[in-house]
């Protein structure tokens, strides 16, 4: 039997970040940090619990950016904490997707910059 690697179908390129996120949901206004980011969406390491499909409004900027970004995003996935096969703790956090096609765009073109 052939094992099959699974396919990166992101349509964005994801970076590796530290950048500090102001989130509202339904319960108020939060701060916690992004650890990945990509013009599709981001990796927000948090413990408010949110659940798939729940909407947030993000904002932030990229280092080094001018321009402070405020988009909506869905929650598309949920991680809690847990320790990895090699017993390094892996952090509690939400998959989070933007929806506003306009303001990925803008984000794409910024991302780009900041990556060169």
């Amino acid at each position: 039997m052939t094992r099959r690697t699974p396919r990166n179908t992101r349509k964005y390129r994801r970076m590796t970040v530290r950048i500090l996120v102001d989130y509202q949901t339904g319960d108020g206004i939060h701060c916690d940090y992004a650890t990945t980011l990509g013009a599709g969406g981001m990796f927000l390491q948090t413990e408010l619990p949110m659940e798939r499909g729940d909407t947030v409004k993000v904002r932030f900027r990229i280092p080094g950016g001018d321009s402070l970004h405020e988009l909506e995003a869905r929650v598309t996935w949920r991680h809690d904490a847990s320790r990895k096969a090699g017993g390094e703790l892996q952090s509690p956090g939400v998959g989070l997707q933007f929806i506003d096609p306009s303001a990925t765009a803008a984000l794409a073109r910024e991302l780009e910059d900041f990556a060169s």
